[in-house]
């Protein structure tokens, strides 16, 4: 046993060698972390402008601006500003790159801050709709699914407007990035925020090409918002529209996705009525003629209260009365989905609510036979409704 102990203690201190550090490693100290991405239409910014008039220009093409959202080391345990210093300066920095290679981009940052970028906690990309109508999707995604260093599970979004503005807030405390990744837990709340996109789903869709509706990001006055959708056309992948706020909710009552929300509506002394959503589900069902015709049946449940009556005439909570305003609701639902399906059958030719899906389910082998224009096939196909709202109390009303 004695002759054992000192090779025990040899091993153990080779362990303890080898298991102490990674000789690769980088401290994080010596690094920028950039949690936000933001790309737009090519557009020098000042900075970019007069830094090319010193002679800082380089082969290219002006096809893009990225910005990068870097969190100083202050805001990841490092030293904290006090609270005097934080309402001078926001707690990140954003910085700007024009050109037409997004790795290219990335490898001016270094010649311009002081710390290599790395992107292991990259958050969420904002992408400008302006840009999509230049460039495919798939070709602005590239640089993104094949660096190891970003995440998968990070989400992607658009901006009707300058994409780099989503990355600037009021409060100079919050970090804008992380801002936009946290709204999306009010998802629960309600319906008018969809599921949200990460980008290894939109692999998946651009794979596809599918049709498909980003979530939309709004900014007026430092504040932020989301506010409908863009949609990506599949056979093409650019942006080619938007969908209202009203719009998204109506995918998510047909796709099932309702965490809650409410329904507004006026009764019939044009007085406002509010529905609160306990509970929703719906199911798509799809049907093949035996000429190969398409169509659709999408049956919608929904219980919840009555839980706003702006209608001092109408405060009755007899049954007769309940089933009065369920019809109220159940018609201000019926012409949301009526609206959004027009917009996909008529205005855009695009299938964004999962009946595609549907039918591949269902019928694999029709389906195939669709796949590879079924936006057009899909423009003329009927779809049909079966609506059953209840309400089922009305709060904490007791008269």
């Amino acid at each position: 046993m004695c002759k054992r102990r000192p090779l025990l203690v040899l091993l153990v201190a080779a362990l303890l060698i080898t298991q102490s550090g990674c000789w690769s490693s980088k401290e994080i100290e010596d690094l920028s972390l950039y949690t936000g991405l933001a790309l737009d239409k090519g557009e020098l910014t000042s900075t970019e402008q007069a830094l090319e008039d010193e002679g800082g220009s380089y082969f290219k093409n002006n096809k893009i601006t990225a910005t990068i959202q870097i969190v100083p080391k202050k805001s990841v345990g490092g030293s904290s500003s006090t609270s005097f210093d934080s309402e001078k300066t926001p707690s990140y920095t954003n910085v700007s790159e024009t050109g037409d290679s997004l790795l290219e981009i990335f490898r001016q940052y270094s010649i311009r801050l002081d710390r290599p970028i790395i992107g292991h906690h990259l958050k969420v990309i904002v992408i400008s709709s302006q840009l999509l109508e230049q460039q495919r999707i798939q070709q602005l995604m590239d640089f993104a699914l094949r660096d190891n260093d970003i995440r998968p599970s990070l989400f992607v979004f658009l901006n009707e407007g300058r994409a780099a503005n989503a990355f600037v807030m009021k409060d100079k405390d919050e970090i804008p990035s992380f801002h936009i990744r946290d709204m999306l837990r009010n998802r629960f709340r309600t319906s008018k925020i969809m599921k949200a996109v990460k980008l290894s789903t939109l692999d998946a869709l651009m794979h596809s090409k599918q049709s498909f509706v980003l979530q939309n990001i709004v900014e007026a006055n430092g504040e932020l918002e989301f506010s409908g959708g863009g949609i990506i056309k599949g056979n093409t992948g650019k942006w080619i529209g938007s969908l209202s706020q009203e719009d998204l909710s109506s995918i998510a009552w047909i796709n099932g996705e309702v965490k809650g929300g409410t329904i507004k509506t006026y009764n019939q002394h044009h007085e406002t009525i509010t529905y609160e959503i306990k509970s929703a589900k719906s199911k798509i069902t799809s049907k093949v003629s035996e000429d190969n015709k398409v169509s659709f049946h999408v049956s919608i449940e929904s219980e919840g209260r009555l839980i706003e009556n702006w209608d001092p005439e109408q405060r009755s909570t007899e049954v007769p009365a309940f089933k009065e305003r369920e019809q109220f609701f159940k018609k201000r639902l019926t012409g949301m989905l009526e609206h959004l399906l027009q917009k996909m059958q008529s205005t855009y030719k695009v299938d964004v609510a999962g009946f595609g899906d549907r039918l591949r389910i269902e019928h694999p082998k029709v389906w195939k036979n669709y796949k590879d224009h079924w936006d057009d096939v899909f423009s003329h196909t009927p779809v049909t409704f079966d609506i059953k709202l209840s309400i089922t109390d009305y709060g904490a009303f007791n008269k």
